[in-house]
């Protein structure tokens, strides 16, 4: 039976991108769904054409007045490059009113790289839904944030790569990309970033909310995982880690 679980093995060509920024917004309530139907028409291929990449774009499923989105960028200067561009630009500028009008926060920005070559987003089959479409996925994304005091160590990528990452498949998950913080300095200010956060994120995919409860429930029964897995991974983390389960919106590549 497959376990779900994405090659690690590959190399980083193959995969999207080098940079990836998880940017978690909180909106005013009931302003989600308009900031998405903004987004889904406006955002996506007016960005894609400077050099970025929406990588997805998402609902929380357990806050109404949560955006969360991916962007991805080949290298920090051409990150600067892009953004600068974007929201320098005619399609920001006509919409940034309406789109800033829906948020009360939108610094929640973590800037992160793959931890290991091949361990970032593969899209090279993936087709993003026409403009018009607006039927939402049932499947769900969920993003799983590790904090540690220092730096992430190789040891600790190794450990999930050989121990989490074998066991949470075995349990459902379908192992998309994980990543670690990218610690260059933010190459444009004019968007704060979380600066001096050392994470490991990973994001797995589900078919829908039932798959997803399914492999909540074998987790918690691995025995492996109980006495063993979870007690070793607490003992690297610093707090509690962050789970977001996440809809994609109808245009989201993943």
């Amino acid at each position: 039976m497959s376990t779900g679980i994405a090659p690690a093995s590959g190399s980083a060509a193959q995969t999207c991108c080098p940079i990836v920024e998880l940017r978690q917004y909180t909106l005013h309530p009931g302003k989600r769904d308009v900031l998405i139907d903004l987004f889904d028409r406006e955002f996506v291929e007016s960005q894609e054409a400077l050099g970025m990449k929406i990588i997805g774009q998402f609902r929380d499923l357990d806050n109404p007045d949560r955006f969360v989105w991916l962007r991805g960028f080949s290298d920090m200067s051409l990150r600067a490059l892009a953004l600068a561009d974007f929201y320098g630009g005619p399609v920001w500028k006509a919409h940034r009113d309406a789109a800033n009008g829906t948020m009360i926060d939108s610094d929640n920005v973590l800037l992160l790289r793959p931890a290991l070559p091949g361990s970032g987003f593969s899209l090279t089959e993936k087709i993003r839904a026409a403009p018009s479409t607006k039927q939402i996925p049932e499947r769900v994304i969920l993003t799983t944030v590790y904090y540690f005091a220092e730096r992430v160590t190789d040891d600790f990528v190794e450990f999930f790569d050989k121990k989490v990452r074998p066991e949470v498949g075995a349990a459902g998950a379908a192992i998309l990309a994980y990543f670690v913080s990218e610690q260059s300095e933010n190459t444009f200010p004019t968007l704060p970033v979380r600066e001096n956060e050392n994470v490991f994120v990973w994001f797995a995919r589900f078919n829908n909310l039932a798959a997803y409860d399914s492999y909540v429930t074998t987790l918690a029964r691995s025995a492996g995982w109980r006495e063993k897995t979870s007690t070793e991974l607490a003992c690297h983390l610093k707090g509690t880690s962050e789970r977001l389960r996440l809809s994609p919106t109808a245009r989201s590549l993943i």
